[in-house]
């Protein structure tokens, strides 16, 4: 007899659900959210598993990887899809969500979820710490404006390096202000110095990667946002095209249709906010900074002027990962032309 598995993840316990393929509960267990806890629950015998199931999330890629390499044949499924599905249930709790999502695996009503390499996993860490630490220098630097101006000291347009310097200049003949303002300087500081060394291995990596350059080809793309991409991506085989990618990354309408009722909303802002954020910034590097014309700034403008520059905007960044897609996949180099007999990715 088939058998299939159904596990809701928390921090510390993990609800298993086993039932048959007539949809008959066979086993319920808590055990802990350990990997060797899982297969040892779930690598049994009696069990002929056709597939097992958990929500992806904070710990899945983790308890994915231990199912994996046991040999179980685990599946790591979309957790909107998933929520829709135990919508339905009455009471919602850790046993029912694992009987729900063994039900989703007896009847393969789910969506599967690419789990990340552990490269992309790793690099995806590094972006993260990195953003991390210039969001807080930043909110410091923020803070200790706010502080100095109930003080009625301003001050005004500084750049990165000078920022210390112009603080001391305010706070000086004010000696329990300064004695205020050292400790915020002394961690912004600290975190400045943090985020430049994350931002160099940043650019080690970017240096080295045959990709990450191919891709900084285009212009408006850095070595933060290819990197990022490659991350994102992974593997770029996953997709069965090109432009199959803007709806994985939320850059396509919404759309809702109901009878002659037909409703193109705003992009779905699934997927990856964090690689969302950095297209639709290098598409506005490329609109407003990059002077150098190309067939796709030429197209993105004759967007701005039917729709606006928003729109435009959001409809070259979500061209911008076709076209990083397509890079990828060909060996290519971004065309500044477009050459006849080549169609442009849409």
């Amino acid at each position: 007899m088939k058998y299939y598995a159904g596990l809701d993840v928390s921090v510390k316990e993990t609800s298993v659900c086993i039932v048959d393929e007539t949809g008959a509960v066979c086993h319920e267990i808590k055990v802990a959210s350990y990997p060797e806890e899982l297969v040892r629950a779930l690598k049994n015998p009696a069990w002929q598993f056709v597939r097992i199931g958990l929500e992806a999330g904070p710990l899945s890629q983790w308890l994915y990887s231990g199912l994996v390499e046991a040999g179980l044949p685990a599946i790591c499924i979309e957790t909107r899809h998933a929520k829709a599905f135990l919508k339905a249930q009455v009471n919602k709790t850790d046993r029912n969500d694992a009987r729900g999502i063994a039900q989703m695996m007896r009847v393969s009503l789910f969506r599967p979820v690419h789990v990340k390499t552990l490269t992309s996993q790793q690099r995806r860490a590094l972006l993260t710490a990195r953003k991390l630490l210039q969001e807080k220098a930043i909110a410091i630097e923020n803070d200790i404006r706010g502080l100095l101006r109930n003080f009625g000291l301003k001050v005004g347009v500084v750049g990165t390096i000078g920022f210390d310097s112009r603080i001391c200049e305010l706070v000086e003949g004010m000696p329990d202000l300064a004695e205020i303002m050292a400790p915020l300087l002394a961690a912004r500081q600290k975190l400045r110095e943090e985020f430049s060394r994350l931002h160099r291995k940043v650019l080690e990596i970017v240096r080295d990667d045959t990709v990450c350059n191919r891709l900084m080809t285009i212009p408006g793309v850095g070595p933060v946002t290819s990197l990022a991409f490659i991350s994102a991506i992974d593997v770029p085989a996953r997709f069965r095209n090109s432009r199959a990618v803007g709806p994985a990354l939320g850059l396509t309408p919404v759309l809702n249709q109901s009878g002659e009722s037909r409703r193109v909303g705003r992009i779905s802002l699934c997927g990856d906010g964090t690689m969302r954020t950095l297209l639709y910034e290098a598409a506005q590097v490329m609109l407003t900074r990059t002077k150098k014309w190309s067939w796709l700034k030429a197209w993105a403008m004759n967007v701005a002027k039917r729709r606006g520059l928003r729109k435009a905007n959001v409809a070259l960044a979500r061209r911008l990962a076709v076209i990083m897609h397509r890079m990828w996949s060909d060996g290519t180099e971004f065309r500044w032309t477009r050459e006849r007999g080549i169609p442009a990715a849409a």
